[in-house]
This record gives structure tokens, C-alpha cells and sequence, in this order.
């Protein structure tokens, strides 16, 4: 197992396969991809020999996002190329679900285990306030396939607005609970939300309720991340990334960015290592594993103790 400068292990690795979306959602950070230039994406053969090369470095876990990574038409074929790898523990598709419903099979069959589905509302006005489209009724019907089909756990992501969205998080609760879904509560992070301000909402009485209501409370490992067992059978995970130097203290993962560069945190841009443009000028794998240590290397907690 590898680690960086402070201690951290990095056991996985988000891939951001795409920057195009089918919706266009208030607070999107584009994973913290700066440039709205559409560049040319990585092969589903790019993606497999960069994971690969970050097998042999420990990495076992792998997040595929977006984007929307399911506009992608060969979604199917890049998880099939990175499930035969063999050494992968953790293979999941974050996803907005919009197309769910249509994937879910052939995703299972290709070797995909999870999925982490963004739905923020149940309120069809709102949700098109949020997203920009009218989508709700296929979200839905996506997390009843994939749970069908076999992809489990599934997590459901609610971003919390202020104005928005804040009085729902029990309803959240309540439909996760019935989907056999886990909710995750996601704090706003200042990166890519020029409203920042006026949609943030600080968790802190959202989980002062959820931790008289629970069971049991734990803290995971990624980023020491609050999972909180309801009475009614409910799971409940909190996300706080914002000026949280215990959440980035526990990071153990580092992302590669859609035109195909190791990003060490999700908030920089400054010091990214491309890896694509050797892969395709020809680089050994000691090569392209030489640059995931200098990534590595690169990695610090953004918000520190």
C-alpha cells in the first residue's frame, strides 16, 4: 500500500471518464475540471492500462464518474476492460441516474458492483429547478433496476440547498429506506457554485437530529465520514468536505481528470501530472507508474488541522 507525504494511503482511484452531461445542475463542480473545453476523452483501452498501473500500486478501489458517465456508448466496455483486471475490490459508477434504468443490466453483467445515484429531491418542481430538466421519474426508476439487478449497495447523493431542498431530508430518509438505498447527506463545497453563499447549509443540526434518532453511530475510514444506523432500519452517511481538515486528514483516494491527468485533490488544479499524453506517446509501465508516485508525492490535505 502506498502513501503520501502525510501518512494517507491511497487505495482508490475516481476516473472522471467525461465532461459532458445530460443535465445542468446549480451546483455542479465538474469534479474540478477548470476548462469547459470538451476535450478528447481517454479509450476504454487508456482507462484499463491506467488502472492497471495503479493495481500495482495498491489501488483496489475504482469510481468511475462524469460528467454523466453513462452518455458515454461504450460505459459498458470500459467496465468490462477494468473488471477483468482481477485485483479490483471496488468497481462503482457514480451516475445521475437519467439512464440508469437502461444500463443497469449489462453494467452487472460487466462487472459492475455499485453505484452512487445524485438525486437531491423528490419533488418534481425542484428538481427541475436543480437540474435544469424533468428527469425525476427516470432517476427513480434507474435505482429500482439497479437494486433489481444486483447493484448493491446503492447510495443515493443529496447535495443540501438552503431555499431548496433542506426540509427534505427526512422524505430522503424514508425513500431510501424503501429502496434499501443508503443516503448520503453531502455538504456544498465552494467549487463551481457561484451562489455559493446563498445555497450553503451548515449540517451541523441536521446531524445533532440524526444522532438522537440513531442506533448506532460509526465513522468510516474514507475521510472519517459519520454513517448513522436509524431505529427504522435506515443508513444514513454525512459528507462535510468544506473546512473539514479531519475529512481530507482521511482521504485515501486521488482522481484522474477526463482528459486524463492525476489530480491529487478534488480543490487544485495547480499541480495535476498528465499521464495520458505519455500512454499514448508510448511510456513503459514503469514510466506511467513513475508519475502516479509523483502524484502521490504531490497529495496534502487542503483543509489542515
Amino acid at each position: 500500500m502506498i502513501k503520501d507525504p502525510y501518512g494517507r494511503p491511497v487505495t482508490g482511484l475516481r476516473i472522471s471518464i467525461t465532461r459532458r452531461c445530460n443535465l445542468n445542475c446549480i451546483y455542479c463542480h465538474r469534479e474540478g475540471e477548470e476548462s469547459s473545453h470538451i476535450p478528447t476523452e481517454m479509450s476504454p483501452e487508456e482507462i484499463s492500462k491506467i488502472v492497471e498501473i495503479a493495481t500495482t500500486l495498491g489501488i483496489s478501489k475504482i469510481k468511475l464518474t462524469g460528467g454523466e458517465p453513462l452518455i458515454r456508448a461504450d460505459i459498458v466496455e470500459i467496465v468490462r476492460k477494468i473488471s477483468e483486471i482481477g485485483s479490483i475490490q471496488d468497481l462503482s459508477i457514480t451516475t445521475n441516474g437519467v439512464l440508469l434504468e437502461k444500463y443497469a443490466d449489462r453494467l452487472y453483467n460487466a462487472g459492475l458492483m455499485r453505484v452512487n445515484v445524485s438525486l437531491d429531491t423528490l419533488d418534481p418542481e425542484k428538481y427541475k429547478r436543480i437540474t435544469g430538466h424533468a428527469f425525476l421519474e427516470n432517476v427513480k426508476r434507474g435505482i429500482k433496476k439497479a437494486r433489481e439487478v444486483g447493484l448493491y449497495p446503492i447510495k443515493v447523493n443529496m447535495v443540501i440547498l438552503r431555499g431548496i431542498n433542506e426540509d427534505e431530508v427526512w422524505k430522503m430518509v424514508e425513500f431510501c429506506n424503501r429502496m434499501e438505498a443508503i443516503l448520503q447527506l453531502i455538504e456544498l463545497v465552494p467549487l463551481g457554485t457561484p451562489d455559493f453563499g446563498k445555497y450553503y447549509v451548515d449540517l451541523d443540526k441536521i446531524e445533532q437530529e440524526l444522532a438522537m434518532r440513531a442506533e448506532k453511530v460509526i465513522p468510516r475510514k474514507l475521510h472519517h465520514r459519520m454513517k448513522y444506523y436509524l431505529y427504522d432500519g435506515a443508513e444514513v452517511e454525512v459528507v462535510r468536505p468544506f473546512h473539514n481538515s479531519i475529512f481530507c486528514a482521511n482521504c485515501t483516494r486521488i482522481r484522474l481528470t477526463s482528459d486524463g491527468k492525476l489530480k491529487p485533490c478534488l480543490m487544485r488544479n495547480d499541480n495535476l501530472v498528465d499521464i495520458l499524453t505519455p500512454l499514448r506517446r508510448g511510456a513503459s509501465d514503469e514510466e506511467l507508474k513513475n508519475l502516479f508516485l509523483k502524484a502521490i508525492s504531490l497529495r496534502e490535505p487542503f483543509y489542515k488541522g
